[in-house]
């Protein structure tokens, strides 16, 4: 087992990374380290599964205690950012991370904008504590290169309409089609981690893949990290059915110059060519509210929100008896408001 804790050389101080210039950063006397010049402590290092899994805090002592799925974390007692080193190797080694571009100031100010500031939220939602559980997770997700084999038969129509004389003819051509296609997809992200929901990280994309960096642990310094509990294997006809739209609207660009097109076979063979393991990153709160769990989640490198604060019906009363004379809109205001769903 190793506990990775990444100290500042000038004072000490446990260095984390800093999203606002991409650098190790020491908050405590401010040195700033390039982390694509610094050689990761896991480079050329195995380790058993067999070994016992209990952590310590470098800097402070106490027995780190986490999920079996986390690889990155903070220590409860001192607040030291570690990173557990044997959870990130071999087949648990990520291939590229994105690190975060936004703060966790910059998240907090969307949080409470989200939130409108606790205007329209039930008294008492908007807590100091609430705040402060914001987390920057680095959450596991497969990126799968597809390749598509695609053979489509079908009866097309093309119907020309004219006027000869005194007749309006109908002229209408039938045709047998075959298209034969191949397309290939790259970098279909699907989450890994089964702690996630789907539907919320699907509405975070698309993260900008050209920002993805080698691996190295000293990115998740200062964050929390998740491993993925869930295979390529397993996942991929979740990627599969990610795609499955993509190919169809293709396939029927394929047709375009029918007037109207009936399949009577089609084959679609769907393989992965290969897949990455990344870690992306998420700026997140869960929370229950009246028996009912709200998530607030932030890309966090496009700051793209995503989740659906609670909303108290009695300030929203108040809120449109007191503006209801102005304008129609604030009713379509509410009703947006009030309906649900993701934004």
């Amino acid at each position: 087992m190793q506990v990775i804790e990444y100290k500042c050389p000038n004072c000490g101080s446990s260095m984390v990374f800093d999203s606002a210039t991409g650098m190790l950063s020491c908050h405590s006397c401010g040195r700033k380290d390039n982390i694509e010049q610094m050689p990761d402590p896991l480079a050329k290092q195995t380790f058993s599964e067999d070994e016992a899994q209990e952590y310590h805090c470098l800097s402070c002592g106490a027995v780190i205690i986490t999920d079996a799925e986390t690889t990155a974390t903070v220590c409860s007692f001192c607040g030291s950012g570690v990173v557990l080193g044997d959870r990130l190797t071999g087949k648990l080694a990520p291939a590229k991370v994105i690190p975060f571009s936004i703060g966790k100031q910059e998240a907090i100010q969307a949080f409470k904008k989200w939130c409108r500031n606790g205007r329209l939220t039930p008294a008492g939602f908007m807590t100091a504590d609430r705040i402060k559980s914001m987390t920057g997770m680095y959450v596991p997700f497969w990126l799968y290169n597809l390749d598509n084999h695609i053979e489509v038969q079908a009866q097309g129509t093309k119907v020309r309409v004219y006027t000869q004389g005194d007749y309006q003819i109908t002229e209408t051509q039938h045709f047998e089609v075959y298209r034969k296609i191949r397309l290939n997809y790259a970098k279909v992200p699907v989450d890994a981690s089964e702690k996630m929901k789907d539907e919320l990280m699907d509405k975070l994309e698309p993260f900008p893949y050209d920002q993805l960096k080698t691996f190295k642990t000293a990115y998740l310094a200062g964050f929390i990290a998740e491993k993925y509990n869930q295979t390529d294997e397993e996942l991929l006809p979740r990627a599969k059915e990610k795609i499955s739209d993509y190919i169809e609207a293709y396939i029927r660009s394929s047709m375009a110059g029918y007037t109207a097109v009936t399949y009577t076979g089609k084959h679609i063979d769907t393989r992965a060519k290969h897949t990455d393991y990344v870690l992306l990153p998420v700026w997140v709160v869960h929370y229950d509210y009246n028996k009912l769990e709200h998530t607030f989640a932030m890309n966090g490198q496009t700051g793209k929100v995503v989740g659906k604060p609670p909303i108290s019906k009695g300030k929203v009363a108040a809120w449109f008896a007191g503006v209801s004379g102005c304008s129609l809109l604030s009713l379509k205001l509410i009703s947006w408001m009030m309906g649900g769903g993701f934004w």
